[in-house]
């Protein structure tokens, strides 16, 4: 049984910063792919950042640069920092684990938190 708790959402101006955190309860491996996804209203959850087990990370074209994650096995904890906030960042943010680092098979199969919601405005 794994359950996953994310916080750190909020409100912030364009240009702001968040930072996400994602604490890992239950039989979570160090060897998880863990990752980041995002569902703005009226769209489909897409992945944003990955990390593996071996720290390979692992963005969307739209967050390079400005979005980092990582994590802390010994806290069985996700991070992910969000800078240079943009309206279009807006959505709710939720933390993912799984076997494999790949979109499709932690949207059908992976271990899933609640979401954090992420608004920023203009």
């Amino acid at each position: 049984q794994v359950q996953l708790v994310e916080s750190g959402g909020g409100s912030v101006q364009a240009g702001g910063s968040l930072r996400l955190s994602c604490a890992a309860f239950g039989d979570i491996y160090s060897t998880y792919c863990m990752a980041w996804f995002r569902q703005a209203p009226g769209k489909e959850r897409e992945g944003v950042a990955y990390i593996d087990g071996d720290g390979k990370t692992t963005y969307a074209d739209s967050v390079k640069g400005p979005f980092t994650v990582s994590r802390d096995n010994a806290k069985n904890t996700l991070y992910l920092q969000m800078n240079s906030l943009k309206p279009e960042d807006t959505a709710m943010y939720y933390c993912a684990a799984g076997a494999s680092c790949t979109e499709n098979l932690l949207l059908r199969g992976g271990y899933w938190g609640q979401g954090t919601r992420v608004t920023v405005s203009s």
